[in-house]
């Protein structure tokens, strides 16, 4: 069962329109006989250029939720707009012509998934231009090597194979593949989980970089509160399919409203390498209990 609407605080709604806004957003999967409610009723928004993390535990729905900005999986109701136009319900010609557009753009937490073992770099990089169609050979190849200075990547990468890079340079390919779109809207699933902590940082900071420079929007989904706090100017914070808490990260961290919020900042590492208390979670897990079953 979803929590209780009270607990949630929505953010100022921005005196411009959003570049996404999802309202009353459910998707439901399974057969008629067992149908499961996976979103409940999602209303969020993300401005041009704004970076929003949204976290939550595995299983809680982020993920599903990002394809279903993806228009990979459809929505059972309710509506998504990218740039005040609707994307949900689209037909598959306005689908095609929607994702050759590259408005909005996936970053895996394993930049191998969208990277062919057997095909160099470079033409990975460029794929999605040769898709869309419009572009010489030569023209690709310019902007493959004005991306790869754009993630700080030396251009001779780009006639290397996915398997000779390291784990840092394979995911800095996976957003130039990203980015040569130019898109408005950058999600990325758990960017730096897969990472060691020097990377993280690196990785973390090029996103920052690019997010400016490009006026670049950016849904960061993470499990780990601490690893996109210093990052994202809002936060979204998702517990069994429904958004419960939204405000800016400042806010949130220091004042949540919501008892898994509380939860997920108490059970975050702090500077000092401890977490809350033992007893303090086991209040905020009885706090959370009881307001989910109300």
């Amino acid at each position: 069962m979803a929590s209780k609407q009270f607990w949630r605080r929505r953010s100022p709604v921005s005196d411009h329109t959003p570049l996404l806004r999802l309202t009353d957003v459910r998707v439901e999967r399974g057969s008629r006989a067992a149908r499961k409610q996976i979103l409940h009723g999602v209303d969020l928004h993300i401005n041009a250029g704004e970076k929003l993390g949204l976290i939550g535990e595995s299983g809680s729905g982020k993920t599903t939720l990002a394809r279903t900005v993806l228009g990979l999986i459809p929505p059972t109701t309710g509506t998504i707009e990218l740039s005040g136009k609707r994307i949900d319900g689209l037909g598959k010609s306005e689908l095609r012509k929607h994702r050759l557009s590259g408005a909005v753009q996936y970053v895996f937490q394993d930049p191998l998934l969208s990277l062919d073992p057997e095909i160099e770099v470079g033409v990975s990089i460029g794929e999605g231009l040769a898709v869309r169609g419009g572009y010489d050979r030569a023209e690709i190849s310019r902007r493959v090597d004005d991306v790869l200075d754009s993630v700080d990547l030396d251009r001779s990468i780009a006639s290397r194979l996915p398997a000779e890079l390291s784990g840092g340079q394979r995911q800095r390919v996976a957003i130039a593949r990203a980015i040569i779109l130019d898109p408005s809207l950058l999600l990325l699933d758990e960017p730096v989980s897969a990472l060691d902590s020097v990377h993280r940082i690196q990785i973390l900071k090029l996103l920052d970089e690019l997010g400016r420079a490009r006026n670049l929007a950016q849904l960061f989904i993470s499990h780990d509160l601490g690893a996109v706090a210093a990052l994202v100017d809002r936060i979204a914070v998702m517990y069994q399919g429904e958004i419960v808490e939204v405000g800016e990260t400042a806010r949130v961290i220091k004042d949540p409203q919501h008892p898994y919020t509380a939860l997920l900042i108490g059970s975050a590492p702090t500077m000092s390498g401890g977490t809350a208390s033992r007893e303090r979670r086991r209040e905020l897990r009885r706090a959370l209990a009881e307001a989910t079953a109300a």
